[in-house]
């Protein structure tokens, strides 16, 4: 094959940013010897394995509907967060080396060779996309930004450029079962400190079970809500909603985990090893139903990718729910004794997470995913409002710092990939008096603690949504 001339990119408006990739024993950081070899190898087999994956890459007209639609491009203006342009950088090598056209007439498709120049601009790029599919929404064909992502980044893996940020999750995960790699005594000692703060609070005794095999309910949790705010009030919303209704619960410390980091980087070994991690474990417990907490891509996980991975949701014997469905069952069935007078000096409003907005299903109807948690949040205080229109539920920005990229090198591509859901915010800041903003995502909630003070707005704003059902949980004295 002929050399390409390399494509022509127009001018950046700041410079390009890219997170740390690990340096440790074989995975250099750089490249492996054959990398090139390798990496076309790797594509060539999404390709042929992967049919949307070719769909995607053959069918984009170059429309421009997506141009705008990005949260990246429209917070630092840089052409190459365009969606298009994104997927082009793909888009290109697979017509250089898997097309007829791109093989015989590579300048007239845009066909690219894969030099080391263009594998530099994917390691940024496609740590540029939060895999939020908002563009997706947009599209008149359908194309799915984030699954061109996520091969780009499996490719940058597979060729010895890993990120460190969520390889050193995932490893944290296969050693310990969570994120954070905390130890079970860490855990148990953080759960008895809540039952202390809690018992101070109300006077009562609400418990935070671990590993009980009495249990009928696993809860699985993003690690935060052990230790950090405003997660862990969400955690303790949880316990409140548990002790009111009397239902048996545990957390584990086999699997302490909701998060599932191996769908950044569409590494299905590794979500097919996780999801059955918690699958044993809740045979082993012989709970009757799993609930997934407040972790937007753990849930993606779940309820896309789980039934395919085990069967019948994990397995047939027991049910899988987000926290927000079960919650929503109490609720409608007039279970639920909440006192609304606790949140009289409160407007909230409620930010859809990307990945249960646009990736997720929950409750029996498809709108009920963004329906659920207003009625919760409607339910629990009596002033709600929402963002405008265009930029809630399926139209939902993203935070800015999901898809692998709450990371501290990352600070400045995720405070410009937050400012169009942060001018959204300070909109009904202004016009309707918001003082709350809640959520059902961890990545999320870490997100706009970091960011919202860059935008001059209190961080403390951000809420878990359990955070406040939980506070208006009624909860009868004990001795």
């Amino acid at each position: 094959m002929g050399s390409v001339s390399t494509r022509k990119i127009k001018p950046r408006k700041s410079p390009s940013v890219k997170p740390n990739f690990c340096s440790d024993g074989g995975q250099s950081g750089g490249l492996v010897e054959n990398w090139q070899e390798l990496a076309i190898a790797k594509l060539g087999e999404e390709v042929r394995s992967n049919r949307a994956l070719r769909v995607f890459l053959d069918s984009c007209v170059k429309c421009g509907a997506c141009t705008d639609k990005c949260h990246y491009f429209l917070g630092d203006g840089d052409p190459l967060n365009m969606p298009v342009a994104r997927q082009d950088l793909i888009r290109g090598v697979y017509r250089r080396y898997f097309t007829a056209a791109g093989k015989f007439f590579p300048k007239f498709v845009g066909a690219l060779d894969l030099t080391e120049s263009l594998l530099e601009d994917w390691s940024t790029y496609y740590y540029q996309c939060s895999e939020c599919r908002r563009c997706s929404v947009y599209c008149p064909f359908g194309i799915d930004t984030a699954e061109i992502t996520m091969v780009g980044r499996s490719i940058l893996d597979a060729v010895g450029i890993r990120q460190n940020y969520i390889h050193t999750v995932l490893d944290n995960v296969n050693r310990v079962g969570n994120n954070l790699g905390m130890i079970g005594a860490a855990i148990a000692d953080t759960l008895e400190g809540l039952e202390e703060d809690v018992l101070e609070e109300t006077g009562v005794n609400v418990k935070f079970p671990l590993d009980d095999t009495d249990a009928d309910v696993l809860l699985l949790v993003p690690s935060a809500d052990l230790f950090a705010e405003p997660h862990v009030d969400g955690l303790i919303g949880c316990a409140k909603i548990f002790h009111q209704q009397g239902i048996r619960w545990t957390l584990s410390t086999e699997a302490s985990e909701a998060a599932n980091f191996a769908l950044f980087i569409g590494d299905d070994e590794k979500m097919q090893q996780m999801t059955r991690h918690v699958r044993d474990t809740a045979l082993k417990l012989g709970v009757k139903q799993v609930l997934v907490g407040e972790c937007g891509h753990a849930w993606r996980v779940a309820s896309s990718y789980w039934p395919d991975i085990t069967g019948n949701g994990l397995t047939a014997d027991f049910e899988t729910l987000h926290i927000c469905e079960f919650t929503y069952d109490l609720l409608r069935k007039n279970r639920l004794q909440l006192d609304r007078s606790v949140h009289n000096n409160k407007v909230i409003t409620f930010h859809d997470s990307c990945n249960v907005a646009r990736g997720s299903r929950m409750g029996e109807y498809p709108r009920d995913v963004y329906r659920i948690p207003r009625a919760l949040l409607q339910a629990a205080c009596d002033n709600f409002v929402d963002m405008a229109p265009d930029t809630i539920c399926e139209h939902t920005f993203c935070c800015g710092g999901g898809g692998g990229l709450l990371t501290d090198e990352l600070m400045e591509v995720r405070v410009s990939g937050a400012s169009p859901r942060v001018s959204a915010l300070e909109d009904v800041i202004a016009n309707q008096g918001v003082t709350h903003m809640a959520a059902i995502c961890a990545i999320c909630k870490s997100q706009f603690r970091s960011v919202l003070p860059k935008f001059d707005l209190d961080m403390n704003m951000i809420v878990s949504l359990h955070q406040i059902v939980g506070d208006a949980v009624v909860l009868n004295s004990e001795t």
